[in-house]
């Protein structure tokens, strides 16, 4: 479940994915939910991709970014089992 907060400003802002959620993404992902996964904010998950220094691995499809959601399950610390159960 996303958790909403409120800035300063009085945005609304997105942050963080429970386990649950994580582990319900799809074999690969847009960068801005992989931002989200890790607490990266959008320009510094984009110019880490650009610079190939993003925390896990990226492909680059065109214009867009993706990540592989089993990196970034190992870079959170969550291993997943060959049948695709958290272990």
């Amino acid at each position: 479940m996303e958790t909403a907060v409120r800035t300063e400003t009085g945005n609304q802002e997105l942050t963080g994915m429970s386990r649950a959620e994580l582990l319900a993404l799809p074999a690969a992902i847009d960068l801005d939910t992989a931002n989200r996964a890790i607490g990266l904010g959008r320009s510094k998950g984009y110019e880490l991709a650009r610079r190939d220094a993003y925390p896990c691995r990226v492909l680059r499809l065109g214009k867009k970014y993706r990540v592989i959601t089993a990196d970034l399950l190992r870079l959170l610390g969550i291993d997943v089992a060959p049948d695709g159960a958290a272990a």
